[in-house]
């Protein structure tokens, strides 16, 4: 449900595309193949790799981190003598970590077009990147490489449970209308070990992260707002994703939905009904406190930040938003990330 800092590029793609070339859009009926999914889909306007996580060094001080890719196409004409910094994708990047124990939020952006291999996806090299951060794939398993002048890390990240395809009929729908959705699966489960440094300290880390892959052209509507996003990791080793679409008129919007990951990694649907987030606690107007229940799950669950500032406000995103690591209380115990957005104004589509 991620896709807060490539709205920016999408109007400038839109404003470049070639009057002449059609975007895909996401349909129900696609057929999954992996490892060929797991990678770029060129001919879809916009597609991420969305990585977050939890994570504790030896002496069990608490991190959060994000690593996110995105890529956003444009379009235009063939020309014969193409240059290499010819721009056919956008390619942004945002690296986040969340130093419990310090107290401090830090993040990172970058934006870059291919070029001559700045930034890119390759399915044969198995390989994303931007610049010096990456993932490097291994079969499922993902190697996470970031670094910046504030923090560094190499996280090695194997699945324990096999990818979920998020939706319905392959397809996570957005809004009313065909094509308004996306392609989405998810690795709600990776274990993960690595090294962290904050501050020019290096640690040795351990944890659990979440993966999510996107691609779509069309998928928000003018009526809606923003949306609130939960990652769930329970202790009894079963996970949700949920998402609330809130709509302008102060609504909460039908296509709101998620997904439960039984112990066996199978995928329930829930429906928007199925489910009701209610907000508590605001921090500069974003709620760092939530009550989450699944009645059929009999589940009753508190969503609390591990520190109020974890909000991002990107030089290149016209939309700053809220992305942090959470803990997670009630019927059972577990950790995740929680995202939101249209707070402060609407998402500029």
């Amino acid at each position: 449900m991620k896709f807060t800092a490539l709205l920016t590029l999408a109007s400038l793609a839109l404003a470049a595309t070639s009057p002449d070339f059609s975007w895909q859009v996401a349909l129900p009926g696609h057929h999954f193949a992996f490892p060929r999914d797991h990678f770029d889909h060129p001919d879809f306007r916009t597609e991420w790799w969305y990585y977050t996580g939890n994570l504790w060094d030896d002496a069990g001080n608490r991190f959060g981190f994000e690593l996110v890719f995105f890529r956003n196409g444009e379009r235009r004409p063939v020309q014969p003598d193409s240059s290499a910094w010819r721009i056919n994708d956008y390619y942004l990047a945002h690296a986040a970590v969340t130093d419990v124990s310090g107290r401090q939020f830090l993040y990172r952006e970058r934006l870059n077009r291919s070029g001559p291999g700045i930034a890119g996806i390759s399915f044969p090299d198995r390989r994303v990147w931007n610049g010096n951060w990456s993932v490097q794939w291994t079969g499922d398993r993902q190697t996470l490489t970031a670094m910046t002048s504030d923090f560094q890390f190499r996280l090695d990240l194997n699945p324990l449970k096999a990818p979920v395809i998020q939706g319905v009929n392959g397809v996570s729908q957005k809004a009313e209308g065909q094509g308004r959705a996306s392609y989405y699966v998810s690795f709600s489960r990776l274990a993960v070990t690595g090294t962290l440094a904050v501050s020019g300290h290096t640690r040795r880390v351990h944890g659990t992260a979440w993966m999510d892959h996107e691609w779509f052209s069309h998928q928000l509507d003018v009526s809606q707002r923003g949306w609130d996003w939960f990652s769930i990791q329970l202790d009894n080793s079963t996970e949700l994703m949920l998402f609330e679409i809130r709509r302008k008129d102060g609504s909460l919007d039908p296509y709101s939905s998620g997904t439960f990951i039984d112990r066996s990694g199978a995928a329930h649907h829930l429906d928007a009904g199925a489910f009701r987030l209610t907000p508590g606690e605001k921090w500069q107007g974003y709620p760092i406190d939530w009550r989450i229940e699944v009645p059929s799950l009999q589940l009753v669950l508190n969503c609390r930040a591990v520190l109020p500032n974890q909000r991002l406000a990107p030089e290149k995103s016209r939309n700053t938003y809220w992305e942090g690591a959470v803990d997670y209380s009630g019927t059972r115990k577990g950790v995740g990330y929680l995202e939101m957005t249209g707070y402060d104004k609407p998402v500029i589509m």
